[in-house]
């Protein structure tokens, strides 16, 4: 009777260490989002300070050839490729976007997120503001 005693003893003391831990892992897939709307200033200072950042820019082909933000790569956010392009790329890395005028990127915001983009940040009234 000793024994099983001991042995659930030991059980019960290994289940409780298995348990503990000193702090909380999260997963890739529960890593916490971040997806802002930036003003223009802050848009500049965040992209500025962001170790690696990914530029996305979410406007026709033609839209971007007419002008860009420098590094910028293209995805059409309306284009039937937008999907698949979002697929092939770092969901982990922090990722500014932008259109023309925020409508597409806010879009293209809420579709990043649905699709696992850990840190996404949007440029407020689009590439228009930045010209301005």
């Amino acid at each position: 009777m000793k024994s099983i005693l001991s042995i659930l003893f030991v059980f019960m003391l290994f289940i409780g260490m298995a348990c503990q831990s000193d702090s909380p892992v999260k997963s890739e897939k529960d890593k916490e989002q971040i997806s802002l709307r930036l003003d223009l200033d802050t848009f500049k200072k965040k992209l500025a300070t962001t170790k690696n950042p990914m530029i996305l820019d979410v406007r026709t082909a033609e839209e971007f050839a007419g002008g860009a933000l420098e590094g910028a790569i293209n995805a059409d956010f309306n284009g039937n490729l937008f999907d698949k392009q979002m697929s092939m790329l770092n969901k982990s890395q922090p990722t500014f976007i932008y259109c023309q005028a925020g409508g597409r990127s806010a879009k293209a915001l809420r579709k990043m997120r649905k699709l696992g983009f850990v840190e996404v940040y949007e440029l407020e009234n689009g590439y228009g503001g930045w010209k301005k």
